[in-house]
């Protein structure tokens, strides 16, 4: 993708504003933006972990366009296309919205390029696209009122709870964390955490238990978040910004040890399944719950999450299952020796 941020800005391709603030939207992590003046890039990602990692390189990052000042202009942007189609002409809605300049727009074909490319030739002058590495880039004037009807809700309301383009699930409620749900016992314990909590389903759930009076809600999609705070208005609930594979449950984050941990967590990375983020979530709810701590969780079938979770807790058992999913709940975490 840098190969043909590169080649856009070539001579003859598309001119580069001589000053002004340049947004970049969802860059994949590492992504060689060299193409670019540094100091001049804003970089808008609403996902934790890659935020960090480019607030680490030295880039300016909010995380999305909601938290840019109100009326700022950018001379130009450029959008790195998500998979989702309805986030995809959202974000690049949102980038028209805000620039004076040109909007460069780059994907891959499986991102859904040409799709988006043919949506726009049919409403805006759109320059001739450059092909190169599986994908395109092309771009067009900011600012064009034509491309309001791209610029859907930025929530929606389904199933009963507020859902965003984008964010995991945003059709309804999960299947797998509904079947969690379903099995959690009644008694959970005094101090819960959702990891990965995602638009607040399974927090919803877990404070119409028993004894539970307090809930932190970690989740490293900002978007989700904010529709978690929407969804889960109960007191008892705490929000993080935060990847929960390192977030710490300590000082002053809670006023007790962590009796119980719930989660559906993620195992894709982009298209490629990756079972090491299911299992780096394992690791991390083991470190942060109480000795006698309990963990449940839902994961699809074939994942294989039964060998670290008997590495990390001293009993573990499947509760519940169909031929799509399991629920698993694991006790008393062992404690890495010194």
């Amino acid at each position: 993708m840098s190969l043909r941020l590169s080649l856009a800005f070539a001579p003859g391709g598309c001119a580069m504003p001589d000053e002004g603030r340049i947004a970049v939207f969802s860059p994949s992590a590492g992504l060689d933006l060299s193409a670019l003046p540094k100091e001049r890039v804003l970089i808008l990602h609403p996902t934790r972990p890659v935020f960090e990692s480019y607030e680490a390189a030295g880039f300016a990052c909010l995380p999305g366009v909601s938290a840019v000042p109100e009326g700022e202009k950018f001379a130009a942007a450029v959008v790195f296309l998500p998979r989702a189609k309805a986030e995809a002409r959202l974000l690049v809605a949102q980038a028209s919205a805000v620039t004076s300049g040109p909007v460069l727009v780059d994907g891959g074909k499986t991102d859904g390029i040409d799709s988006v490319l043919k949506g726009l030739r049919k409403l805006v002058e759109v320059s001739a696209p450059i092909s190169k590495a599986h994908g395109k880039i092309f771009w067009f004037q900011g600012g064009n009122a034509a491309l309001a009807d791209w610029m859907p809700d930025e929530t929606s309301e389904v199933d009963g709870y507020v859902t965003a383009p984008g964010v995991f699930s945003a059709d309804g409620i999960d299947p797998a964390s509904a079947l969690l749900a379903q099995s959690l016992p009644e008694k959970l314990g005094r101090v819960v955490v959702d990891l990965g909590a995602g638009w607040g389903y399974l927090s919803s759930q877990i404070l119409t238990h028993t004894g539970v009076e307090e809930l932190h809600l970690v989740e490293a999609d900002h978007v989700a978040l904010d529709c978690a705070r929407r969804n889960v208005t109960d007191p008892r609930a705490k929000f993080y910004w935060a990847d929960a594979r390192h977030w710490q449950a300590s000082g002053p984050v809670n006023t007790g040890p962590v009796n119980t941990g719930v989660m559906n967590p993620p195992f894709h990375s982009g298209r490629s399944a990756e079972p090491e983020l299911g299992q780096a979530f394992i690791a991390a709810a083991a470190k942060m719950l109480s000795a006698s701590g309990h963990l449940w969780m839902v994961a699809n079938r074939h994942l294989p999450y039964e060998t670290i979770l008997g590495e990390r807790f001293a009993v573990v058992s499947e509760v519940a299952g169909n031929n799509r999913f399991k629920v698993l709940h694991a006790q008393r975490p062992r404690r890495a020796k010194r």
